[in-house]
């Protein structure tokens, strides 16, 4: 049905979520993974969603089977860790990427896309912080959509430059945790305004990312608007074929 945000399945949810101890240390390599049984109970789901999960780990070569001894991690792929970080990542993550200029940050009626991803009906008044960023390469302008009572008592709603990631800044003053990213990208040409602030031609072709950060529970957070000049930006992406 149109306007229907997709779930990732629980067994992607539970894959996510072990991939990340693994890279993160939880589970060293070398180490023997949690059992069937132990990850049923923790994570409340069906042993076949378990034995799904693990089955994806261990064809991405994130654990391996020994026979009698139980499975055990081995690691971050490298593939994996070649890949680059998402674009969606980059504006939650990287502690320059809120460098540069803010444009606006104040409360708006939420376009219909917008509030689809995040799943409240269109024109709901939302937060909106606008940036036009250059580090790292070329101009590119992000937004930041959520809901208000979340941007609340942050320094999101100050233009000021915030001097850690939005999602450093938004743990440490609300206590949320994003999860996950369901990442759309998109073309179309540029809006007047947008071509001014990237220094673009006329109706110039623009990359748009849409990157709605979750929680655990698959509940929208956040929505980041990403808007790259198409000439100048390239999307790269590394995946097995296992």
């Amino acid at each position: 049905m149109p306007g229907m945000e997709f779930v990732p399945p629980k067994y992607q949810q539970l894959v996510a979520e072990l991939q990340r101890r693994i890279a993160d240390g939880t589970y060293e390599p070398g180490a023997l993974m949690p059992s069937e049984h132990d990850l049923v109970t923790e994570f409340g789901v069906s042993r076949p969603t378990v034995v799904r999960a693990l089955a994806v780990l261990r064809e991405g070569g994130w654990i391996e089977s020994r026979q009698g001894k139980g499975r055990f991690v081995r690691g971050r792929p490298a593939l994996d860790a070649l890949s680059a970080a998402r674009p969606g990542q980059a504006a939650l993550d990287s502690a320059d990427g809120m460098a540069g200029e803010t444009l606006d940050a104040g409360t708006v009626p939420t376009p219909s896309r917008i509030a689809r991803m995040l799943q409240v009906p269109d024109r709901t008044k939302v937060f909106r912080r606008r940036l036009r960023l250059a580090g790292g390469g070329p101009a590119r302008l992000v937004s930041l959509w959520m809901p208000t009572e979340l941007a609340d008592g942050t320094a999101l709603t100050s233009t000021s430059v915030l001097r850690e990631s939005l999602r450093e800044h938004l743990e440490g003053r609300k206590g949320v945790r994003l999860d996950h990213v369901l990442e759309r990208i998109t073309a179309r040409p540029a809006t007047s305004e947008e071509a001014k602030l990237l220094g673009l031609g006329k109706s110039a072709p623009v990359i748009v990312i849409f990157a709605a950060a979750r929680d655990a529970a698959s509940n929208p957070v956040l929505v980041a608007e990403i808007t790259l000049p198409a000439h100048q930006h390239e999307l790269e992406d590394a995946y097995s074929l296992a």
